[in-house]
């Protein structure tokens, strides 16, 4: 999928200066729905052609990502919401949300509570189907766009400064060997950002808990 979706980049790349804010708004709500979509192929070529001056900020560029994951976070949330667990449990293979991911996102967040929202936006394949255990739950409308937001935030920064970082290091580079070299980067330094997740997240349930506590005294 990897290698078809860049081989359609230079023909998007194009209209960028105009519509780029737009495009990576829309196929990172596509990311973050139920529908299998590689948040490299829009995040790293974004912070590319914010670096070479072709689509202006690259804070603009990660603002719009974000907005994009909260969007197509509020999909999977609502659907999840208004069906339950047992008809997506069901039906849910027919629009990409397989039983065993399913489950094991389920379980997850039934384990480890709602900041696994926020920790898991970091972990593949996992990072979209988290939001649907959030809606079957019905975890507060608040604390889900708070912490996918946060989450969110991250992983489209590093995307997009990984692209940024070769727009600036390299004087012509196709978007296929762009996206691998990107991808490669990101995963060098992921488990340091999954980790700073992961305390950040204990953090917040300590304090959570010691509020909980403080409160019933």
């Amino acid at each position: 999928m990897l290698e078809t979706l860049a081989g359609h980049l230079d023909g998007i790349a194009a209209l960028a200066p105009t519509w780029g804010l737009a495009f990576v708004f829309v196929f990172m709500a596509v990311e973050s729905s139920f529908i299998p979509f590689p948040s490299e192929v829009v995040m790293i070529p974004a912070g590319f052609l914010c670096a070479r001056g072709e689509m202006g900020s690259v804070w603009l560029a990660i603002a719009a990502g974000v907005a994009g994951s909260v969007a197509g976070a509020y999909a999977n949330y609502f659907l999840a919401l208004r069906l339950g667990r047992p008809f997506l449990e069901r039906w849910g293979k027919y629009f990409f949300v397989k039983p065993e991911p399913l489950a094991k996102a389920c379980e997850t967040f039934n384990r480890y509570g709602a900041a696994t929202t926020f920790v898991c936006r970091l972990i593949p394949v996992i990072r979209q189907l988290i939001s649907i255990p959030a809606g079957i739950s019905r975890m507060p409308l608040a604390e889900f766009t708070a912490f996918t937001a946060l989450g969110a935030g991250i992983w489209t920064a590093i995307l997009a400064f990984a692209g940024y970082a070769a727009g600036r290091s390299v004087a012509d580079i196709s978007y296929l060997e762009l996206v691998t070299r990107g991808k490669e980067a990101v995963s060098a330094h992921a488990p340091w950002a999954i980790a700073l997740a992961l305390v950040l997240a204990a953090v917040y349930v300590a304090l959570r808990r010691a509020f909980a506590n403080r409160l019933r005294a």
